[in-house]
């Protein structure tokens, strides 16, 4: 049962990121370009799975901080959609999460993995 909520979640959180994804190449990339955009999204887009995980993290049911983990660990489907789905060059996959390349998306999923457990620990 929790793999089936903890998927059912994730899916959730994948809305959300698509939204929000669509909205940063809409409104951020215009204003302030691509990179800047994508810096801006990985602090936005935390506060949004955070507030999705704090909203849905009781009804997860998940007990233990390897099973908090497991549910926030994407990072292979965040991977796998960039270069499957998108047909993006490892160079700019690898772009995101390059900290001396300006990118941020490492920080997100680090926050990503461990909001689980925080979300569960501000919940109690």
């Amino acid at each position: 049962m929790l793999l089936v909520r903890a998927f059912a979640v994730w899916l959730v959180l994948i809305a959300v990121e698509t939204v929000h994804g669509i909205l940063r190449t809409l409104l951020f990339v215009p204003v302030m370009g691509d990179l800047q955009a994508r810096q801006v999204s990985v602090f936005t887009g935390s506060l949004l799975i955070f507030g999705v995980t704090l909203f849905l993290i009781r009804w997860i049911a998940a007990k233990t901080r390897l099973q908090f983990f497991g549910v926030g660990l994407t990072i292979l489907f965040e991977i796998g959609l960039g270069r499957l789905v998108l047909d993006l060059p490892w160079d700019r996959i690898t772009e995101d999460y390059d900290m001396t390349r300006g990118g941020f998306l490492g920080l997100g999923l680090l926050f990503m993995a461990t909001t689980p457990s925080l979300a569960a620990r501000m919940r109690r």
